[in-house]
């Protein structure tokens, strides 16, 4: 990292804002965005993401702003040290720019510290000339001289004692945040991360399946470790691609080209309808109730505005829609607040009792997949996944025929 990209991750975190911190600082969005990823790989923490087109900071920038803090201070020692002083100490713009990496301040220190660049080389495996080029570019960039060369060593000139300090104080901060991003990698390595799409609730398939996994995981003495976590399937696809999970349990195979993946199961669209309706078509239901879909962002809300723009009544398409990426929302406005929406049969089923399923005129199949990165903790994951949907949704096909017989 170089200490002009953290003085530029410092006023992103403050001000939330990639292109007011790049006019202020006259840079381009682009140098601003990489100053933050790099950021990111370097620490192992997700500082930010976009939410409706805005920049939003997360939590753990809260703690790296602090961790700053101590580096911000000494970056404005750094400007006066190098007659770069503006308004409240700093030159922004020249801050910014700083290209002096923490690996050539950590080399500064090392050769201070033995008053030796030949054995600082040794201890740090190095060429002398390359350490010594190292050097003159720093005193180079600083304009000042740190070190007098003698016969038997190299000793700090009083300039260079000052600009140790401020280096010294630079690198003992950075070590302290590098030690909590080692944990991080630790801890990340020994994760198995599991994504899926939004249960319908706690008796769906989808979260019971999750839990079986979990259990029969654990009672395996795995020494992965699994973290989950639901998205929607766009959202699902992006962690996958950008390794934040290892597994994704998805309600389509769009996109799915560039991922190994497996089906999971498969299904039909149906219609929920409230459990006191008594419409059975869907255009009776549509005509009669307002409309909640899932978001296009979900497979099954892709499928479902597939459905009403090219095979369902013309009275669906002309009506207005609320999308939502929360299926318990769903749920809950069918059962409870008179509106109709769209599932697959499978999810349907658990939650017959709270909502009526209404077969579409005519059949719309669907299915679920799940993806997995290269890890074999991953292929073993999804191996325990398939075998878990498949007993889930058997038993759930065997209660509801059974409660049919009964009802004969």
């Amino acid at each position: 990292m170089h200490l002009g990209a953290l003085f530029i991750i410092r006023h992103v975190l403050t001000s939330a804002s990639v292109r007011e911190t790049a006019r202020r600082f006259q840079l381009s969005p682009s140098t601003v965005s990489a100053a933050i990823r790099n950021a990111e790989t370097e620490l192992a923490m997700k500082l930010t993401e976009r939410a409706s087109g805005e920049l939003v900071t997360l939590i753990a920038s809260g703690g790296l702003l602090e961790g700053l803090e101590p580096i911000t201070v000494a970056i404005g020692e750094l400007c006066q040290f190098a007659d770069h002083a503006g308004a409240g100490g700093i030159d922004e713009a020249w801050a910014a720019r700083i290209p002096v990496k923490i690996v050539a301040i950590e080399r500064f220190l090392e050769v201070a510290d033995h008053g030796s660049i030949n054995r600082a080389a040794r201890r740090l495996h190095l060429g002398q000339p390359q350490l010594s080029l190292q050097l003159a570019n720093l005193e180079k960039f600083l304009g000042r001289r740190l070190f007098e060369r003698q016969a038997h060593g190299s000793v700090l000139t009083e300039e260079g004692r000052r600009a140790y300090q401020i280096f010294m104080a630079i690198s003992q901060a950075w070590n302290d945040l590098k030690s909590a991003a080692d944990e991080r990698y630790r801890r990340t390595a020994r994760s198995l991360r599991i994504g899926s799409i939004i249960p319908t609730g706690s008796e769906s398939w989808v979260a019971r399946c999750l839990g079986l996994l979990v259990s029969e995981w654990n009672a395996r003495r795995s020494n992965n470790a699994i973290s989950l976590v639901a998205m929607t399937a766009d959202d699902l696809r992006e962690a996958l691609k950008s390794g934040r999970i290892d597994v994704a349990i998805l309600d389509s195979v769009f996109g799915l080209e560039d991922f190994r993946h497996r089906e999971l199961l498969q299904t039909d669209m149906v219609v929920i309808a409230p459990p006191q309706s008594t419409e059975t078509t869907v255009a009776e239901l549509v005509a009669a109730h307002a409309i909640c879909m899932p978001s296009p962002r979900t497979g099954l809300g892709h499928a479902a505005m597939a459905f009403s723009h090219e095979r369902a009544d013309r009275r669906l398409r002309s009506r207005d829609i609320t999308a939502a990426d929360s299926l318990p929302v769903i749920v809950d406005l069918v059962a409870n607040h008179g509106y109709v929406s769209f599932l697959g049969r499978v999810s349907a089923m658990p939650i017959a009792d709270k909502v009526r399923i209404v077969d579409l005129d005519e059949a719309l199949p669907m299915s679920y997949h799940v993806a997995f990165n290269h890890r074999k903790a991953a292929a073993d994951a999804c191996a325990v996944i398939i075998a878990a949907a498949a007993r889930i949704t058997s038993e759930a096909v065997a209660k509801t025929d059974g409660t049919r017989e009964s009802a004969a």
